[in-house]
């Protein structure tokens, strides 16, 4: 069996829709024998090609057509390759908040890796080098808040938008909120603060 052969077999013991980088099987067969059986691979049809060093192996809906992940899985499927922190920021962060329905062609991540932009699509990811501070929040939501807190501006968070916040830092541990509202610019952690005053009523 050639290598193209087992690298397709390995591949399709996984599911589908799951994202493969040649990082995946380099150590094992080598990296110009992986690069050339993705290639192969992705001539053949069997893979998508979503950006250089990042494939795809494609979900197939009979309506819809191929399903593609979303921004945050690769993203995050690129940091774990990096051995990389990040943390969505900006229009990201609110529209995975909630915040805004508006989903943006340009999704960027603070991240302590090397900064880079990767075009998916007509979409582009990019990553932006960040100081330690930025990444150091415990809580899986509320360092999310705290970037769509500081898009929006202090003077344009609405009630609405507190409400929906609140509701997902109800989710976090007490010791992580207090944790993380040190990070927060005071007017945020003034928020965090009326969460956990709630906590231990």
């Amino acid at each position: 069996m050639s290598i193209r052969e087992k690298i397709k077999e390995e591949i399709e013991a996984g599911r589908r829709g799951r994202i493969i980088m040649p990082s995946d099987f380099e150590t094992k067969y080598g990296v110009e024998n992986t690069k050339k059986s993705l290639l192969r691979l992705t001539n053949d049809g069997f893979l998508e090609r979503l950006a250089r060093g990042i494939y795809l192996y494609p979900e197939h809906d009979e309506l819809l057509g191929m399903l593609y992940p979303d921004i945050e899985t690769i993203a995050e499927q690129i940091a774990a390759r990096d051995n990389a922190r990040i943390i969505p920021t900006g229009a990201q962060a609110l529209n995975l908040l909630g915040l805004s329905t508006q989903v943006p062609l340009n999704a960027v991540f603070l991240t302590d890796g090397s900064p880079r932009k990767i075009e998916i699509g007509n979409r582009t990811i990019k990553f932006r080098k960040t100081s330690p501070k930025n990444l150091a929040a415990k809580g899986k939501f509320s360092g999310l808040v705290i970037q769509a807190l500081k898009e929006l501006g202090k003077d344009q968070v609405t009630l609405e938008d507190v409400a929906i916040i609140k509701e997902y830092l109800k989710k976090e541990e007490p010791e992580h909120l207090y944790h993380d509202m040190k990070l927060a610019p005071s007017w945020i952690a003034h928020l965090f603060g009326d969460l956990l005053a709630y906590y231990y009523e």
